[in-house]
Formats: structure tokens, sequence, C-alpha cells
């Protein structure tokens, strides 16, 4: 069959793509820019095409000769979502009916009982389900909880939490039941929906085997991870808001994203039925286990093997503009910070160290600099430097790397990254590795900073002093990196 996967740039779309295609399915990503799956290694073996769910003009070409078209997008963590997340769903509805596409498969969230009120983020999970299932096209909506997988919000704020506080004070919340289910037996239903019969248009509840607070989860984890149990309080004053910036703080998901998913804990989300059996049966083992998932997402940390992360997805996913290797900005002032070295090692081997930058290798310079700048991030509800890197020697366009995202690597040659740190302006930092005489290389840094109003101006102004330690210490470092790594010089200082 001819698959359309919408989101695929995203934690799960990025998982389920190479899934489809081993199942023998042909496949087709709609992506905003081309450009942000450029790298992912089944990038060669799909069509990929450019649009917009908010654009209906742009999806004609995408939705062309589809048989099965997964819905795997959401606005989560961007101002208004559940005004834009039903815009989208709108769109994909009427491009699925009018391309004569077969059936819609839908990832979407628990539903609360039917005498709470829910949050805004399963409200919305709710109302896109309904649009799609009133489509025309037989849909299967998949309702999961959390689910338990390396790289995935949830288990990332679980990971986080139980590692950083082995004593804490929590919401009462986390003695509601959940459901939690791995993200391997996610997959293997949204790769099995593409088979259901045309008569099935529902909604499916999907959970693991065992049904848990989110404290009995805390202390499993704690067991599986090897640490001593924690010590949890529960008190009645700490509402959704203050915990989502208790979670913002401890945890790598900023505010704008944790606040929806801590509304969302408030439910109980349990299972009320396992009709999707009837259609996907269980695997000979039974269905994956809480401890056997986080065993296994903790494997695939300690091996950097983290196929795709919750951060992939999060923020702008369009280049911002204009970019600073443009010849000419479109008016407006450019402060830039220009940097340069000789190298005494080869291209390839600084290449290794500009590539490596990041996450626990660190940025080469004033560690405390980085980290209390990383805070402040935090604090005023942007990412901070928590997200870290997805693998510790690779990147890709597209992926998040602390508080910068990669927007554009040519291999041995030119790493480019854009902030995405709260400012009064746009920023980008570029690294590049070029041969030099004598195989020797020659390292170029250059920050790029594009003020918005008078906020922008004065904090380039307030930060420029520190420069010279930061960014000149970088650069040195880096160098310096390189040589060491070629053996010319000893370790290099300044690494976070």
């Amino acid at each position: 069959m001819r698959c359309l996967v919408t989101g695929a740039t995203g934690y799960i779309g990025g998982r389920l793509t190479p899934r489809l295609l081993a199942d023998g399915h042909q496949l087709r990503c709609l992506a905003r820019h081309a450009g942000r799956l450029r790298d992912v290694p089944w990038a060669a073996a799909v069509e990929i095409v450019e649009g917009d769910l908010r654009r209906p003009e742009t999806l004609p070409a995408a939705f062309a000769d589809v048989d099965v078209a997964y819905y795997l997008v959401h606005s989560l963590g961007q101002a208004g979502f559940e005004s834009a997340d039903r815009e989208a769903a709108e769109s994909f509805a009427a491009a699925a009916r009018a391309a004569g596409v077969r059936r819609i498969v839908y990832l979407g969230g628990p539903q609360p009982a039917a005498d709470d009120e829910p949050s805004a983020h399963l409200r919305s999970r709710a109302e896109v389900a309904r649009i799609l299932l009133a489509s025309g096209v037989p849909t299967a909506v998949l309702r999961a909880a959390v689910i338990i997988g390396s790289g995935s919000a949830s288990f990332e704020m679980l990971r986080y939490l139980t590692e950083r506080l082995p004593v804490m004070v929590t919401p009462r919340w986390v003695s509601n039941r959940i459901q939690p289910i791995a993200v391997r037996d996610v997959l293997r239903y949204l790769v099995g929906c593409a088979g259901l019969p045309p008569e099935v248009n529902r909604g499916f509840d999907i959970g693991g085997p065992d049904v848990l607070t989110f404290r009995d989860m805390m202390q499993r984890y704690a067991r599986v991870a090897g640490l001593p149990r924690r010590i949890i309080v529960p008190v009645r004053p700490l509402t959704p808001s203050l915990s989502s910036h208790w979670v913002g703080l401890v945890t790598p998901v900023p505010n704008a994203i944790a606040r929806p998913l801590v509304e969302s804990l408030i439910h109980e989300a349990v299972a009320t039925e396992h009709d999707i059996a009837r259609y996907i049966p269980d695997p000979p083992g039974g269905l994956t286990g809480f401890d056997q998932a986080v065993e296994l997402a903790l494997t695939m940390v300690r091996d950097a093997q983290v196929e795709t992360r919750w951060s992939n997805a999060s923020g702008p996913d369009a280049p911002a503009e204009p970019l600073p290797s443009d010849p000419a900005w479109s008016g407006g002032t450019a402060y830039t910070d220009h940097r340069e070295r000789a190298v005494d090692a080869s291209p390839e081997a600084l290449w290794r160290v500009i590539e490596g930058v990041g996450g626990e290798h660190g940025w080469y310079s004033f560690p405390l600099a980085w980290s209390v700048r990383g805070w402040l991030d935090r604090l005023i509800g942007g990412v901070g430097l928590r997200r870290g890197r997805r693998d510790p020697h690779r990147l890709q366009v597209g992926e998040a790397l602390d508080f910068w995202r990669v927007e554009e690597i040519v291999p041995g040659e030119l790493l480019r990254l854009r902030a995405e740190m709260r400012l009064p302006g746009r920023a980008w930092l570029e690294m590049r590795a070029l041969p030099a005489d004598g195989g020797r290389s020659r390292y170029q840094q250059r920050a790029v900073f594009l003020p918005r109003g008078l906020a922008g101006h004065a904090y380039w102004g307030a930060v420029a002093p520190f420069h010279a330690a930061v960014f000149g210490g970088m650069a040195r470092n880096i160098a310096r990196g390189a040589e060491q790594d070629a053996g010319v010089v000893s370790s290099p200082s300044g690494r976070r």
C-alpha cells in the first residue's frame, strides 16, 4: 500500500516511517520543509513532499494515490494550539476525502471519564479525533496515555524527576491511575492499522499490561535504573500550573510542553476496552510491561541509539529568515562576532570536534556562563540546555542541540545552528572546518544576532563584553581539541 505520513520529523512519525518501509509499504512523507528530513537514514527510500496542513492548497500532491494517511502532528507547546490543530485536522480530512484515501490512522490521547472536565491538551486531541472520524474516510483513532520510550517527552519527564530528586514533594495527581504503553507497542499498532477492514471507523484504547500511578512509575523506574527508593510526599497546594514550572526546572521539557502534559495527568487514564486485539492480536509474548519498557529505553539511551526525540518536533520547523549566509540582509542591523584560528590538525580531526559540540561534550568555553544562560532561559519558559543531543557524535539537520537547532550541515565543512533560547531577536552560530597548507586546517566561527526592537540592541550591548571569554574561548578550545585528538597538544580545557 501507499502510505502518507504526516509528522515524520516528530517523535512517533520518525520511528513509524522505517517500520512501514520494513513492512513493505510505499512511503510518502509530508513536511513543511523537505530539508528537515534530508539526513534521516531512510530519506532515500521515501518520497518527500512539501506542504502545510494549514494551507490546503499545498496538499493535493501529497494525498494523490494514497491508500492510508497517518495523522501524527500536533501544535502542543505553541500558543493557540487548539485552534491550530482544529484547522490542520479539518484540512487533512478534506484532502483525504477529496483524494479518495481509503484509511486514516490517528494517534490521539486518552479519553477522560464522562464527568471529568478535560484539559486543553486532551480536549484538543478529542476534537481532532471527532473531525477525522466524521471525515467520510474510515478512520482508526488510537488513544494512548503515557508512552514509554527513549526520547519521548513523557519518559524524559519521568526519568529526570526520578533520577534528580531522591526526595520530592509532589501534587496529589501522582496517585491517579495511568496505563502506560511501550513505544514499540504503539508502533506495532500503528503499522497494523494500515490493514484494518474498511468498515472500521472508531477509536481504540491502547495500553500496556500494567496499570500504575505516577508515583508507582517513579518507584519502579528507580528500581530498574538501580536507584534507591524515592521518598515521595504528595501535597494538595501544588496546582498543575505550579507543577509544570517545577517539571520545567527539573526536566528537559520546557514549560510550554510540560504544562499541557501535566494538566492531562490530573485525569485517570486507564483503558476501558481492548477491542484492538480483534484486528491486531497481542504478540506471542504479550504486550511490553512497564519495567521492560523502561529497561529498553535506558539501554537505547546508554548505547546512544535513540532514533528520535520529542525535541525533534518542538519549536518552529521553518528556518528563520533571513539566513546568516545570505549575502545581503533584508534591512535592519546584524551584529556579528567572528573568530578564526589556524589549527595544527587535519580538517577531518577539526570536524569531529565541531560535530561533537553540545550535550555531554559541552561548548568548550566558560562552562559557568553557558550553564547560567541555560538556567535563565528555563526560568523564563525557554528550552534551556537540558535537551542535550540525540547522538554523541553525529548530527542531523532539524534536530535539537541544547538550546540550538541544527539548521544546516555540510559534512566535514559547515555546522550552522539556530538559537531557540528566549531572545529579543534571532541568532545563529556557524562553525567551519577549512583546509590549509601542509595537511593543516583553519577554524572559522561566526555568531550572528538580528535584534528585534530596542530590547534586542540592548541585549547585544549587555552580552558583548563577555564574547571574548565565551566565543573567543570556544574558538581557542575547539582548535586545541582538534590538535589534542591529533596528538599535537594536551587535553583542552573549558568543556562543560
